[in-house]
């Protein structure tokens, strides 16, 4: 891996890990940072990992040690995909490659009008959209609007309705983007206004996440490239 990308790998990991930081505290969970990963000793929310690594290589027992791989759904963001961790009595739940867009301005204005969510009402209505009628929209809570680096964008239709959007989070080097998702047309819909808006808000910084399968295709016919494979191991538990 090149310098320059094998830094941007680690500058996405960092920002990813300050992300799922923000999620969980939103949900009453502290993590902590040490030098070699983020992790969380309680349960994180649905979706999140107990541990993201901000460093190849890092200590497999001593990161097993931080979370709680007692009660079942244990999770570890492995992002270099460089560690053993059966071992420690995990398995690998799916793999994945770090993206990154260089900081530039799309081709054209965006369709839809975009905002930033700024109070309990407009991120409900987010929550509900990106959620589909899946349940799952409590997982974005209103404390999540106290977190200063946290964006939650949303696209607005003629008629006022949010019909795409996605979670922009910002660091010192890079914005990382995730939650991705519009009603018609999926993420090759999303992207090109999402990466104006992220353009407007944050116009001299990079932009990085992660993708996988036809996420991951659609995110380079829109400019991004790969970067680094990254892997999700997850722990059955002990009980």
């Amino acid at each position: 891996m090149k310098t320059s990308t094998s830094s941007m790998v680690r500058a996405a990991a960092r920002n990813n890990a300050e992300w799922c930081a923000a999620m969980s505290r939103s949900h009453g969970v502290e993590g902590e940072f040490k030098e070699q990963a983020w992790a969380a000793p309680a349960r994180t929310p649905l979706y999140y990992p107990d541990a993201v690594t901000l460093v190849p290589g890092a200590n497999t027992t001593a990161l097993s040690a931080r979370i709680d791989t007692v009660a079942p759904g244990a999770s570890v963001k492995d992002s270099f995909a460089d560690l053993d961790l059966t071992g420690d009595g995990f398995q690998v739940l799916f793999d994945a490659r770090w993206i990154h867009r260089p900081a530039k301005k799309p081709a054209g204005p965006p369709d839809l009008a975009w905002e930033v969510a700024g109070g309990p009402e407009a991120l409900r209505d987010w929550a509900l959209a990106w959620a589909g009628g899946s349940g799952d929209a409590d997982l974005f809570r209103p404390e999540l609007l106290d977190d200063p680096a946290t964006f939650v964008l949303a696209g607005h239709s003629a008629d006022g309705l949010v019909v795409s959007g996605a979670v922009a989070s910002r660091s010192d080097q890079v914005v990382g983007i995730s939650n991705v998702f519009a009603h018609d047309g999926g993420p090759d819909a999303a992207w090109p206004d999402l990466l104006n808006t992220v353009h407007s808000l944050f116009p001299g910084l990079p932009v990085v996440g992660y993708e996988q399968g036809d996420d991951l295709a659609a995110a380079l016919r829109h400019g991004f490239e790969p970067i680094g494979p990254l892997r999700i191991w997850i722990h059955p538990g002990r009980d």
